[in-house]
């Protein structure tokens, strides 16, 4: 398979999956129509304020970006942002609907659930399109969003 992206493109888009995941959860909160809920997505932008620092530590390990040879800043930045823009949690506000209209903490959690879920088979696909000596650095994104996820299903359980 051709290699399309580099380990620290994905870091890169990770930052800002986390950045506007931890919009998202904070407008939650502010939506939030128990308590019980508002601390819940307080919680989670919490979170995602934790996995972007880890995936900003990883970028700056990895190295900065180069732009690819068939784009200039411009074009390079409207293409990352499709690619974060196509992530279910910021596509078309109905997350923030549905969010909104959770009634009960079990219901939040298994929404947050799903965009959680979202982001982990975003960085599994993408690591089949960085070259082979890269690989392990995408996977260590996509484990810090399965720790998430495991979190938020104990949290279900409780």
């Amino acid at each position: 398979m051709a290699n399309f992206f580099h380990a620290n493109e994905i870091a890169k888009v990770a930052v800002e999956i986390e950045k506007k995941g931890r919009a998202f959860y904070t407008r939650a909160a502010d939506a939030a129509k128990t308590d019980e809920i508002k601390d819940l997505f307080r919680y989670l932008a919490e979170e995602e304020t934790k996995h972007e620092a880890i995936f900003a530590a990883l970028l700056d390990r990895l190295g900065k970006v180069e732009m690819p040879a068939w784009s200039n800043e411009e074009e390079y930045s409207t293409y990352l942002n499709a690619l974060i823009e196509s992530h279910a949690l910021f596509s078309g506000g109905l997350a923030e609907k549905y969010m909104a209209d959770a009634e009960d903490e079990d219901t939040a959690l298994r929404m947050a659930m799903s965009f959680e879920k979202d982001t982990l088979l975003f960085f599994i696909e993408m690591k089949e399109l960085v070259p082979e000596s890269e690989k392990q650095f995408v996977m260590q994104c996509a484990d810090e969003e399965r720790t998430h996820l495991r979190q938020l299903k104990e949290m279900l359980k409780s």
